[in-house]
């Protein structure tokens, strides 16, 4: 038995699809490493900005996010899917108009759930072990708009997240509150590095896992970047490490530059020259402070771990029935 779903993941910055196939096996673990990714696209939307600010969703983000959603709807249909559904996180748990336009959302026929960042944690984490592989005690950082994700686990029989945390901070807040200019000054860049070392002291015994693995759009840039592809491979980007000085190195680069500067640069994307800046911060600032010199990166995320879910759900199901 196949199904075909399709996951919207509705972020504070970028808006993404994944369509996929689930074809049912004899085991479990089949039944996961079986999963098929058809067909993946995302799009920068920003519909986190000036949330931190405003404490509402401004109508231009609804609208930019409301549009390309009923363009993912129609490629869903297109391919034929089961079902389509959807998460929203951070911009929406924050903005006290959330509610109202995820009810928008529901209209367009996507199946929309408004996540905690608990569980935002645990689809990312999922995504990333299954694809990744680690074989020692590991962490997953999950760098988006509004929020930032720490999870930590390892693999015993199964991969096993042991706890998680939720930061209220990501590039788009990050860079609202902290940079002021254009370059940004080298004071902005390390006070929100002070910032983020803060917060960090809540989960330093993360440090005793050996592998960190980082996902999202920052750090798959410097991927593209640091091995000069283009146009994006997400086969050439998964997997590939970084190496804290490369981090270092693309920091003090970026940041020397303007943000029309960045958007010349071919693998960086219009819009997320304006804050991508804060995403290295995080990056460097958490091998900084964990004392680690590397870090693995991931191209699957949040939609990868909800079509896990979904598989684990419908194979558990039918073995019931």
């Amino acid at each position: 038995m196949s199904i075909k779903i399709a996951v919207v993941d509705i972020g504070t910055y970028s808006t993404r699809l994944l369509i996929s196939a689930i074809h049912i096996k004899d085991t479990l673990e089949d039944t996961l490493t079986g999963i098929e990714d058809i067909f993946s696209v995302g799009r920068i939307t920003a519909l986190g900005r000036k949330v931190k600010e405003t404490g509402f969703l401004q109508r231009e983000a609804i609208e930019e996010t409301l549009s390309t959603l009923k363009e993912y709807v129609l490629i869903a249909k297109q391919y034929k899917v089961e079902k389509i559904i959807g998460f929203a996180t951070a911009a929406c748990r924050e903005a006290k108009n959330g509610t109202e336009f995820l009810e928008k959302v529901k209209q367009l026929g996507i199946d929309v759930k408004l996540i905690s960042g608990e569980e935002e944690a645990y689809l990312s984490f999922i995504a990333t072990a299954y694809s990744i592989k680690p074989e020692n005690r590991f962490v997953v950082i999950d760098q988006g708009g509004g929020s930032t994700e720490y999870a930590l686990g390892e693999k015993n029989s199964r991969y096993k997240m042991s706890e998680s945390l939720s930061f209220p901070f990501g590039i788009v807040n990050l860079t609202e509150r902290f940079i002021k200019t254009d370059p940004p000054e080298k004071k902005q860049l390390e006070d929100m590095a002070s910032f983020i070392k803060e917060n960090l002291k809540k989960i330093s015994h993360y440090s005793e896992a050996e592998d960190f693995i980082g996902l999202g759009g920052t750090i798959t840039t410097l991927v593209a970047l640091e091995k000069n592809i283009y146009p994006y491979s997400s086969s050439k980007v998964h997997g590939a490490t970084l190496t804290k000085k490369q981090i270092e190195k693309w920091l003090q680069e970026l940041s020397g530059m303007t943000v029309s500067e960045r958007k010349s640069i071919p693998q960086i994307e219009d819009k997320r020259a304006e804050a991508i800046i804060a995403g290295i911060v995080i990056f460097n600032t958490t091998l900084e402070f964990f004392n680690k010199d590397k870090l693995t990166v991931s191209d699957k995320g949040l939609r990868h771990g909800a079509v896990i879910k979904e598989a684990e759900k419908l194979f558990n199901s039918l073995k019931i029935n």
